[in-house]
C-alpha cells in the first residue's frame, strides 16, 4: 500500500507540487481514503477519486535546489558498498544474487559480539583448554550463536519491519521485492531449526544431563521473536525492547558458553544482566537512523520518545553507568587489577562518544561503533577473567 501511493506521488510530481521535500506520516482514517498529512508549513493538497475511494495526499512544498531527498527510492547505484552489502550495513548497494541478498539479511556485521560472548562464557567456566575438542565445541557454539540464531533474528526482524523499512530505507532486500515473501520465510526457518539443532548437539557433545544449551537457544529464539513480531513486539517499547536486545546480545551467549564448559552461576547471571544495560544503550544507536519510520508507525523508540537530544545522551549514560558499576563490583570483589583495566577501556569509549556520537548520532553512528565498541567488548572480556570459576 505505501509503495504504490509513494509511487502515485512521484507520477504527478511534475505537474502539480513544484518538489517534495518528504512525504507525511500515513493514516488510515478509513477505508474509502488515505491522508498524508504535512509536516511543515507551504504545502499542497492533492484529491484522487476512484469508483468507491477518495485518496487525499498533502505534501510540502520545498525548492529542490536547496533540499535533497533524505529517503531516496533506492540505493544510488555508484555510491553503494559492495562491502557494506554483505555486511548488511547501510550504504550497501543493490544486488540481485540471492544468496548475496540473503546474507544481507542475516547482517553479518552483527555477529562478532554474540561470537565473543561465547568466548567470554567459556573463559568465565574455567574450564576451557586449547584442546582441539574444546576449540571445535566453541567454534560450533559460535556458529549457533552468530550465523544460525543471530541471523535468524536480524532475517525476522527485518520482515516484521518491511513497512518501516519502506519508509526509512525503501531499497533494502525485502521492501524493494529483492527477494520474495516465501524465501524469507524459508530463510528464517532454516536459520532457527539449524541454530536449535547445533544446541542439541552441544548438549549431547557436553554429556549435559539437562539440555542447557537447547533450553537458552530456545529461550533467545523466542525472546528474538516476540522482540520483532506482533502482538507483543517488545521494540514498540524502547525501555523493555532495548534491554531484551542488550541481553540477547550480552548475557545468553555467555551463558550458552558458560554452560558448555562449565557451571552457570547466579552471580554471572545478575553480572551479565547488569551488563546488558551497556547493551541498552548499543542499541539505542541503532534507533536514531529509524527515527521517521519509528514515528510514523507509533513505534515508542527512545529517540523517538525523548528526542534525539535527550536520547543520545540516555544512550552513553547507560553504556559508561553500567561499566564504571561494573569496574565498582570488581574493586569490591578485590579484584583491583582487573577493575583498573576496565576502567582504561572506559575512557576511550568516553573520547569518541564526544568525538562522534554525541556530535550527530546519525552521520557518525557507523564510525562510533566501530571505534568504540572495540574497547567495549574488551572490557567485558577482561570482566569474563575476573568472574572466572
Amino acid at each position: 500500500m505505501t509503495t504504490s501511493i509513494l509511487n502515485t506521488v512521484s507520477s504527478i510530481h511534475s505537474s502539480r507540487v513544484t518538489s517534495i521535500d518528504r512525504i507525511g506520516v500515513l493514516s488510515l482514517r478509513n477505508p474509502d481514503s488515505v491522508d498524508f498529512t504535512r509536516r511543515r508549513s507551504g504545502s499542497s493538497t492533492l484529491v484522487f477519486r476512484s469508483p468507491g475511494r477518495r485518496f487525499v495526499v498533502r505534501a510540502a512544498e520545498t525548492d529542490t535546489d536547496k533540499v535533497k531527498s533524505q529517503t531516496p527510492d533506492k540505493a544510488p547505484a555508484g555510491s553503494g558498498s559492495s562491502i557494506n552489502q554483505l555486511l548488511g550495513i547501510k550504504g550497501a548497494s543493490q544486488e540481485t544474487n540471492k544468496w548475496k541478498i540473503r546474507l544481507q539479511l542475516t547482517k553479518p556485521v552483527t555477529w562478532p559480539p554474540l561470537v565473543w560472548g561465547v568466548v567470554c562464557g567459556a573463559a568465565a567456566s574455567g574450564n576451557f583448554h586449547w584442546t582441539p575438542e574444546d576449540v571445535a565445541k566453541s567454534i560450533l557454539c559460535m556458529v549457533m550463536s552468530g550465523p544460525c540464531l543471530t541471523g535468524y533474528t536480524q532475517t525476522i526482524n527485518d520482515w516484521y519491519d518491511r513497512d518501516i523499512d519502506a519508509i526509512n530505507e525503501p531499497y533494502r532486500p525485502i521492501p524493494s521485492g529483492a527477494i520474495s515473501e516465501q524465501e524469507v520465510i524459508t530463510q528464517f526457518w532454516v536459520l532457527l531449526l539449524g541454530g536449535l539443532g547445533i544446541a542439541g548437539i552441544l548438549d549431547v557433545w557436553a554429556g549435559h544431563t539437562t539440555p542447557t544449551v537447547f533450553y537458552l537457544a530456545l529461550g533467545g529464539s523466542l525472546l528474538s521473536y516476540i522482540y520483532s513480531a506482533p502482538p507483543l513486539k517488545l521494540k514498540q517499547n524502547g525501555w523493555v525492547g532495548n534491554f531484551a536486545l542488550g541481553a540477547s546480545y550480552i548475557s545468553l551467549p555467555w551463558w550458552a558458553g558458560q554452560a558448555l564448559f562449565g557451571t552457570l552461576t547466579p552471580d554471572v547471571v545478575v553480572l551479565t544482566l547488569l551488563y546488558s544495560i551497556a547493551g541498552l544503550g548499543i542499541a539505542i544507536v541503532n534507533d536514531f537512523k529509524s527515527v521517521e519510520g519509528d514515528r510514523a508507525l507509533g513505534l515508542q523508540s527512545l529517540p523517538v520518545a525523548f528526542g534525539t537530544e535527550t536520547a543520545k545522551w540516555i544512550c552513553v549514560g547507560a553504556i559508561d553507568v553500567t561499566q564504571l558499576s561494573v569496574a565498582g563490583y570488581l574493586l569490591a570483589s578485590g579484584k583491583p587489577y582487573y577493575a583498573l583495566a576496565l576502567l582504561a577501556l572506559i575512557i576511550p569509549q568516553i573520547v569518541f562518544q564526544f568525538k562522534y556520537f554525541l556530535k550527530d548520532p546519525v552521520k557518525y553512528d557507523v564510525k562510533y561503533q566501530a571505534s568504540a565498541q572495540p574497547f567495549l567488548v574488551l572490557g567485558i572480556f577482561v570482566t569474563a577473567l575476573a568472574s572466572q570459576h
